[in-house]
């Protein structure tokens, strides 16, 4: 038991990375579709690639979407409206309709005409009523038909047959016109106006249910496919009805309720496929970043990153695939490219690309979209913490997408007119989405502990607090890191390195000096020298001291530890040159290990630029009447020492780039001490 413990100490980080990668694997699969994956890849108006295609059980062949569409505008409007017949409303006019004939005609008309009078009115409130008075406004057109309800029985009639109130005093025209009436035409007239009222109104209600049930009766498909029946055969064109049984097909195959049996063999494919990807994932950061293998937060963010995008991605398919487009799947590669490497941010890229091929529609087309989106966020976008940068490579990347997108309508549909304009605002959705970045990066460095170009950029500024410090406390330190950061910014350039990271640590480098700083001799503004008091190993410890105690006050001041790797290896494990001499000159049998800093050495490209300029922008002071041949032998003497001394063994550093620096150190030398052509006498 014991020895299993101190094995789980000894092997934590590994079994931590086991335990992130199954869970991680788990989690994906667990939002993969749990259904088949059709084998073939349908291209419409493509030639059908594979073997003769055979129907594999009995199918139905499902309407395309613009079927559908056309069968549901049809019954939109061919739907006959309700209306609904008030019968209390004509018993209630009719009750009324005598006490306003007494009211309206004098006495001695009513005593003369008046029974023909009440005869005219009750039959023209019969005919008026017999298909009601409308409430709404006249009239949606003509020869249209209504179903008319009355009570529990709703019969069908030509809209027109029901009256408004417009109507009325043409209707009462007409029917006086055939009597001997007319002469009491205002009078009857006001009997209708005082009296009618609308008894009929629209049924929006009932209206609605009939068109959803008929709606809801459309057949979706039509004919269908027995089992044996060759669907394409190869070579042959895939449009028309052949696209659509083989996406009938593709549905009820992706659609098919699996037994248990199959199901756990779909899982475990499933389950190989993405373990798989993973694992190239991990191989690939073992193999080339093993800085990034070894710190298991930066793989917990490689590995969280991916399965947020699997995530957001399966979210929007479950939502609508026609929006698949508006994740912003770019932002994967932007991301681990501001704290990483354009190398490791197209490769993870790539594998979230492979992974989601399993759920997107159109999964060729989906992934070849995207990996070229992504090949061009990872070269477009140099510098992020440049805003300009970041939106002049949306704009590029939205151009693509559009781009490619046109490529592939073209090649499926053979012409422009099918080009669906949706597509191209999700692209720009996606686009603005990506934007999104920024904030993110932001959030990433407080719940990581990460730094990006963007945190960079704000530590570089020397007006910062430590910076300012530095400067009043060390002032000759705060100048020599000054022109540090411009030699090793100028040299990274050169060689392609990270130019932002190493100037910051260049800047930050000897934050240590403030504890002591006239033990160092660019901060002695007199002719006394401190060490001249103390034995030269323990003049030695001070000058060792100056980096233990950066770590420390940059740790106070929570700088990234990515900055912190260069206050600790700017010395690696050289030796104090002049106190060891010293010393040798007390004692013969001096040991040089009592003289060498304790390292680490450098284990990047920025780590071992920075050795190189401290130590020659160091030592350039000491130069006496500088001459080109001069600065030239003396940036190779130290290089070449550091070299000797096998400082830059653990960087990622050729001989060809170590050239490419002694060059530029070479040029600035010359430039900082004004070297002119030297003519001859």
């Amino acid at each position: 038991m014991k020895n299993f413990i101190n094995s789980f100490y000894r092997h934590q980080a590994l079994f931590y990375k086991i335990f992130l990668f199954v869970i991680t694997a788990v989690l994906i699969i667990y939002l993969l579709p749990k259904g088949g994956k059709f084998k073939y890849e349908i291209t419409k108006g493509k030639p059908w690639q594979y073997e003769n295609l055979y129907a594999p059980f009995d199918f139905a062949i499902l309407k395309n979407e613009d079927e559908i569409i056309k069968e549901k505008d049809k019954i939109i409007n061919n739907n006959i409206p309700y209306y609904t017949y008030s019968e209390g409303v004509v018993e209630k006019v009719k009750t009324e309709v005598p006490n306003q004939i007494n009211q309206i005609f004098p006495d001695s008309v009513l005593r003369k005409r008046g029974l023909s009078i009440h005869s005219f009115v009750n039959k023209s409130l019969d005919d008026l009523y017999e298909y009601g008075v409308l409430k709404d406004a006249r009239k949606p057109g003509k020869d249209v038909l209504v179903y008319l309800r009355k009570g529990n029985v709703a019969f069908e009639i030509n809209y027109n047959k029901i009256y408004s109130q417009e109507d009325i005093r043409s209707f009462v025209t007409s029917e006086l016109n055939t009597t001997n009436l007319k002469s009491f035409q205002p009078e009857i007239l006001e009997v209708f106006y005082n009296s009618v009222k609308p008894n009929v109104s629209f049924d929006g209600a009932l209206t609605q249910k009939e068109l959803d049930g008929k709606l809801r009766a459309i057949s979706y498909t039509r004919g269908s496919i027995s089992r044996g029946t060759i669907i394409i055969s190869k070579g042959e064109i895939v449009e028309g009805e052949k696209l659509d049984i083989l996406n009938s097909l593709k549905n009820e195959y992706e659609a098919q309720v699996w037994s248990t049996s199959s199901h756990n063999w779909i899982l475990l494919g499933y389950s190989l496929l993405v373990c798989l990807a993973l694992l190239m994932l991990l191989l690939f950061i073992r193999k080339y970043r093993n800085d990034i293998y070894e710190n298991n937060v930066k793989v917990t963010f490689i590995f969280f990153n991916i399965l947020l995008m699997v995530f957001l991605t399966t979210l929007v398919i479950k939502f609508d695939p026609k929006y698949v487009y508006i994740v912003p799947l770019c932002i994967l590669p932007l991301t681990l490219k501001a704290f990483f490497d354009s190398r490791l941010g197209l490769f993870s890229h790539v594998i979230t690309v492979l992974i989601l091929g399993f759920i997107v529609p159109n999964s060729y087309e989906y992934m070849f979209l995207q990996i070229i989106a992504g090949i061009v966020t990872i070269l477009t976008v140099s510098e992020l913490y440049k805003r300009a940068n970041l939106f002049i490579s949306v704009g590029q990347i939205t151009f693509i997408y559009i781009l490619v997108y046109f490529a592939f309508n073209v090649i499926q549909e053979g012409n422009v007119l099918e080009l669906n304009s949706e597509m191209f605002l999700t692209f720009i959705l996606g686009g603005l989405a990506t934007l999104f970045v920024q904030p993110l990066i932001y959030i990433y460095e407080k719940l990581f502990g990460l730094v990006s170009d963007m945190s960079l950029l704000e530590l570089s500024d020397t007006n910062s607090k430590l910076l300012k410090e530095l400067s009043e406390k060390a002032p000759g330190t705060f100048h020599h890191s000054l022109n540090v950061a411009n030699l090793a910014e100028a040299a990274a350039n050169e060689i392609g390195a990270n130019a932002m990271l190493v100037r910051v640590g260049a800047l930050y480098h000897d934050i240590g000096k403030m504890e002591n700083p006239t033990y160092f001799s660019e901060n002695q503004s007199t002719s006394v020298n401190s060490h001249d008091e103390l034995s030269p190993k323990e003049s030695a410890q001070i000058i060792f001291d100056h980096v233990i105690n950066g770590v420390e006050i940059a740790k106070k001041n929570n700088l990234p530890d990515r900055v912190i790797d260069f206050i600790r290896t700017h010395h690696g494990t050289t030796l104090v040159y002049y106190f060891y001499i010293k010393e040798k000159e007390l004692n013969e049998n001096a040991s040089p290990a009592d003289f060498r800093y304790p390292g680490p050495i450098p284990f990047s490209k920025e780590t071992a630029i920075l050795m190189m300029c401290d130590s020659v922008e160091a030592a350039s002071k000491s130069l006496k009447e500088p001459t080109t041949v001069k600065i030239n032998d003396f940036v190779e003497k130290i290089i070449s020492k550091q070299m000797e001394e096998a400082q830059f063994l653990n960087a990622d550093i050729t001989f060809k780039e170590i050239q490419l620096i002694k060059k530029i150190l070479k040029q600035k030398l010359k430039n900082i001490f004004h070297l002119r052509v030297e003519y001859p006498e």
